[in-house]
């Protein structure tokens, strides 16, 4: 092990850190040698979305120390950006702040609260836990320059983190990114952080407001609930399209799981205001619990988290299954197929069918033909091009950006006053629509599918017939996702090494069709004339028919993933072409 992390780690062993962290510290030391490399042998990085690791002591590590002098990084620039002697200079930088069901998450909420306070900054924190597009929401709503949400989205229980936004609603982008983790990266020690106390000995928590007293900040920290709750209700209503239908069909049975997380605080308030009279909630999953102990991991991209909603729908003849994430941005979906089964869905036929849906709606309702702005989608690279042939039905513009949400917001920002979003989404179960939220929202998403579901009772058909409508207009696309998980400092460099590998030796064949566009898109590439895609560590494979796969290194997890897409026409075999695909590509 190297001798520099273990002089790291006891540094943590001296002043300015609490008795709990130096026994764990001390434990590491005296135990493991390969727990305490792992620790410490770096930083947890403030990366392009914000922080996000395993709970515990050490400088790779979630805990308040990290969380801390991240959060003052953080404070710093927000400071350049909007304080005194700045481009935009304002009275007082506002920020707000909310937080899911995990362990410390509240806890870490709070402290990022105070430094903020401590730095002079007017804070909105919510009293309660509650998702991530409200957070992104309540920016915009109360004009906030920036904003935190903590939370490790759909991580193991083991993780916490947090995503940092900018004053659009959205996670942080370039330049405001690479300029937060430089500031970030300047923070060295403990005492460079505004704990919001004098008491800096063990980071003590302070309320952050004036008359505390204890401080001498002009902060303060306003806490925030209902009423954010309803103005978010409010905007959400105005994104129906087909409201008869809702009246006509409002005993729809849906199953609905929160999966433990935040969800429970907004979905099943935004479906019965919607007007459905029959959602049924998995009670045991409806209990906020950072443990998660109903599921091996709270991510509704996995079929056994789902387990217990298809188990309650079955029993009850539900029509429709729904499951969001722990911070209520991603949603999984249940439909019964035309034998009458349960069928979950991938990300790709959720936005499949959303985006569908919401079109033809545009288009009967004649919103298309009406909007003085230009209407346009937006999808991820990694997500079906199905999509792509959805929007070009319907003559909407498409275009194509980097994995993550904040890049679906920042075409959105780009387009302001100019165009007009319609929808977008990604493979990885996120989906939103309307621009008051500029992050995958899953009270809208659940919102939306249960509006379609009516509206496909109206129209004498079910959500299964819907998609495989789709599938007869535009070709059955099938889609699935592989990824490896290579922990720690070995994994790290087993992972580069296969990035490695097919950047300097790519396929020639995919699926037995020879591949027509290879692209790396570490090398930057424009995906419309008005904007450009930022550098990233994704490879891309087109075949000429169709076929498509994509990799990537996963940027929360220790994963490296692999997207596969077939497409076939009238008559081809898709599983056999799924064969041949495996076959050929993840042997090499």
């Amino acid at each position: 092990m190297d001798s520099k992390i273990l002089t790291t780690a006891k540094q943590w062993l001296g002043e300015g850190y609490d008795a709990a962290t130096k026994a764990e510290v001390k434990k590491m030391i005296d135990g493991d040698p390969k727990v305490l490399e792992d620790a410490f042998y770096k930083t947890l990085e403030f990366g392009t979305g914000g922080l996000r690791g395993i709970m515990g002591a050490g400088t790779n590590r979630m805990n308040r120390y990290t969380v801390g002098m991240a959060t003052q990084g953080f404070a710093n620039y927000l400071i350049k950006a909007f304080g005194p002697g700045s481009k935009n200079p304002i009275k007082q930088i506002k920020v707000a702040i909310s937080f899911d069901c995990r362990n410390h998450s509240k806890e870490y909420s709070k402290l990022v609260a105070d430094i903020f306070a401590a730095n002079g900054f007017k804070v909105f924190l919510f009293r309660d836990l509650r998702p991530t597009p409200e957070l992104s929401y309540t920016i915009r709503h109360l004009h906030c320059q920036g904003g935190v949400m903590v939370t490790a989205s759909h991580n193991p229980k083991e993780y916490n983190g947090y995503k940092a936004y900018w004053d659009d609603g959205a996670q942080v982008i370039a330049p405001h990114d690479t300029g937060i983790i430089k500031e970030v990266n300047n923070i060295k020690n403990l005492s460079q952080v505004k704990w919001g106390s004098d008491n800096k000995k063990n980071a003590r928590n302070c309320t952050g407001v004036k008359t505390c007293g204890k401080v001498s900040c002009k902060g303060s920290i306003k806490m925030i609930g209902a009423e954010i709750d309803k103005a978010y209700l409010k905007d959400l209503s105005t994104l129906h399209l087909s409201p008869l239908a809702v009246k006509h069909h409002k005993n729809i049975k849906v199953v609905y799981t929160p999966l433990h997380g935040t969800g429970i605080k907004i979905i099943p308030r935004a479906l019965r205001e919607m007007g459905f009279t029959n959602v049924n909630v998995v009670k045991v999953q409806a209990i906020n619990d950072g443990n998660f102990p109903t599921v091996e991991s709270p991510n509704p991209e996995n079929p056994s988290a789902m387990k217990m909603a298809v188990d309650l729908a079955n029993k009850i003849k539900a029509d429709l299954v729904l499951a969001s994430d722990p911070d209520a941005d991603r949603v999984g979906m249940g439909i019964r197929n035309d034998k009458g089964e349960i069928v979950l869905l991938n990300g790709n036929q959720t936005n499949s069918i959303l985006t569908y849906y919401v079109l033809r709606r545009w288009s009967e309702t004649g919103k298309l033909k009406r909007s003085k702005k230009f209407p346009y989608i937006i999808k991820t690279i990694v997500t079906t091009n199905l999509i792509s042939d959805i929007a070009e039905k319907f003559g909407v513009k498409c275009y194509n950006v980097l994995t993550g949400f904040k890049n679906i917001a920042e075409v959105v920002k780009h387009n302001e006053g100019k165009g007009i979003f319609v929808c977008g989404g990604e493979e990885s179960f996120g989906f939103s629509l309307g621009e008051f939220v500029r992050d995958k929202d899953a009270p809208i998403t659940c919102s939306i599918l249960c509006e379609c579901a009516a509206w496909c009772a109206d129209n004498r058909m079910t959500m299964w017939g819907l998609l495989q409508e789709i599938y007869r207009d535009f070709g059955k696309y099938e889609d699935w996702l592989c990824q490896y998980t290579f922990k720690g400092i070995e994994g790290a460099k087993k992972i580069a090494g296969i990035m490695e590998k097919f950047r300097n030796n790519p396929p020639k064949k995919l699926a037995g069709s020879p591949i027509v566009v290879y692209k790396d898109f570490d090398k930057g590439i424009n995906y419309a004339p008005e904007v450009k895609l930022a550098k990233s560590n994704v490879l891309q494979y087109i075949a000429k028919d169709g076929t498509m796969v994509s990799l990537r290194p996963s940027g929360t997890e220790p994963k490296i993933k692999f997207y596969f897409e077939t497409r076939c026409k009238e008559g081809e075999d898709s599983v056999k072409k799924k064969a041949l695909l495996d076959k050929e590509f993840l042997q090499k």
